[in-house]
């Protein structure tokens, strides 16, 4: 089977604050658990490589013990690849596992950006759940539109950043930044399981959405 390029953030904190924060464990466990399953090989990657930060460790619900225990995982969490360093023809798709930080480093960062514009422009899958379709606001395509242009997205939403208290630390609301930059942008009821396949671009509104984008990538996956 291919390889699936994992972007992860660098930042550590939500927003500005000293909160703890990074990716959202659960995100990329739960997906994880279905892509490992299907035999798709894996690297985690991030802006500057290197440790990159989690959050929701502490999660106990059998899959995330389960991964997080994972030596492979281990190993690449705590070493991840500078994108700086990838070679996008190695990878059949893109994923961006949610969690706050990514609104802080991956949401503006052109290097990863062009990475995963690459991947899709060869006629790949990409996928991001939660706060992870932020990276994707950075994403320019080669024929000068954002990958965004015209497709049916979702993502975290502004009632859940209310429910999760955050919504006066974040950067920006991504609610608001994917309606503005997207053909239309769909929610269901907080915390509700909800994904969004156009084409060769998934996206999941919430931690409840993770496994359900794995499985549409690798359904899409399994018919390019």
């Amino acid at each position: 089977m291919g390889k699936i390029l994992i972007l992860v953030t660098n930042h550590a904190t939500l927003g500005s604050t000293d909160q703890p924060n990074g990716t959202y464990a659960p995100e990329l466990t739960h997906a994880l658990e279905h892509l490992l399953a299907a035999d798709f090989e894996y690297d985690i990657a991030s802006i500057k490589g290197g440790l990159a930060p989690l959050y929701g460790e502490e999660i106990e619900d059998g899959i995330n013990e389960r991964i997080l225990s994972n030596d492979d995982f281990q190993t690449q969490i705590a070493n991840t690849l500078p994108v700086s360093q990838l070679n996008s023809d190695d990878y059949s798709a893109v994923f961006y596992p949610g969690g706050f930080g990514l609104l802080s480093d991956l949401a503006t960062d052109k290097t990863a950006a062009a990475i995963t514009a690459s991947v899709y422009d060869r006629g790949a899958i990409v996928g991001a759940v939660c706060h992870g379709p932020a990276g994707l606001l950075a994403v320019t395509l080669a024929d000068g539109s954002s990958i965004l242009k015209g497709k049916s997205v979702t993502g975290f939403t502004r009632e859940e950043e209310i429910d999760f208290g955050t919504i006066e630390h974040i950067p920006f609301l991504l609610e608001e930044a994917l309606t503005r930059n997207s053909g239309s942008y769909h929610k269901v009821a907080p915390w509700g399981e909800h994904v969004i396949v156009d084409q060769r671009l998934i996206t999941g509104q919430n931690p409840a959405s993770a496994a359900a984008v794995a499985k549409a990538m690798i359904k899409a996956l399994q018919v390019t």
